[in-house]
């Protein structure tokens, strides 16, 4: 494990912390432009999502109905009553996703993009340190008169995320500020992923904030739209 990699973890609460747990309930508000774009606007307006920590499993509710919660694998999504009745289901789900950005998505689309985006977000940096993800120091870079150091991390094949190498941001405490990569199932280009308002949560730090913008050809930032926002309003690792 490279030093920065240690570092960073060591700041969100540690690997020995962290592997305390097996699990972590989040409450949060999920908002901004592409749920309009896709025809899915306020479907994941007010959620919760139950994620297992050391195996990519996911799980909103509720989720267009009271009864109703997704089902989330990397290679399988699913949606089903609350007590276990499979409403709709689809394997090897990625492929599914039209390849036009405004082609609209349907609720397993949302489903499956959203179980393997909280996944990713909630289970960063720790995963670094897993079996299969390569963490390599880039050079940092600056912005707003801030430096910040950089990890280029390529995920594992058998882990669901937006895409296989993705670049996070760190601060000098060590805590993730930005989060770059490229969405692959939107088809809509790079995103810059900013991340704030840190509140510890069982020992562990998470951000409450996050805002996702798109990154235009020449790396700068699109700030005037918000495609994703993500309000954390509590967590449980249990």
């Amino acid at each position: 494990m490279s030093d920065l990699v240690a570092r960073v973890i060591e700041a969100h609460g540690g690997l020995d912390r962290y592997d305390r747990f097996t699990s972590a309930t989040v409450h949060h508000r999920i908002g901004g432009s592409l749920w309009r774009l896709k025809g899915q606007e306020g479907i994941l307006s007010h959620v919760a999502v139950r994620l297992d920590l050391h195996q990519q499993r996911a799980s909103h509710y509720p989720f267009t109905a009271p009864h109703l919660r997704t089902s989330f694998t990397a290679q399988r999504v699913a949606v089903e009553t609350v007590t276990g009745e499979v409403t709709a289901e689809r394997t090897d789900p990625r492929v599914s996703f039209p390849s036009d950005v405004r082609d609209p998505w349907d609720v397993l689309h949302v489903a499956y993009f959203a179980g393997e985006a909280m996944w990713t977000y909630l289970t960063s940096p720790f995963t670094f340190a897993s079996p299969g993800f390569e963490a390599v120091e880039i050079s940092p870079v600056t912005e707003e008169g801030k430096t910040w150091r950089r990890l280029r991390v390529t995920f594992p094949d058998h882990i669901a995320t937006h895409c296989a190498e993705q670049v996070f941001c760190f601060d000098s405490d060590g805590l993730l500020r930005r989060h770059d990569y490229t969405p692959e199932v939107i088809g809509a280009g790079p995103a810059a992923h900013y991340v704030s308002d840190y509140k510890e949560f069982d020992g562990i730090m998470v951000p409450t904030r996050r805002r996702v913008h798109r990154r235009r050809e020449d790396g700068t930032v699109d700030r005037d739209v918000e495609l994703v926002t993500i309000d954390v309003e509590s967590v449980l690792f249990i």
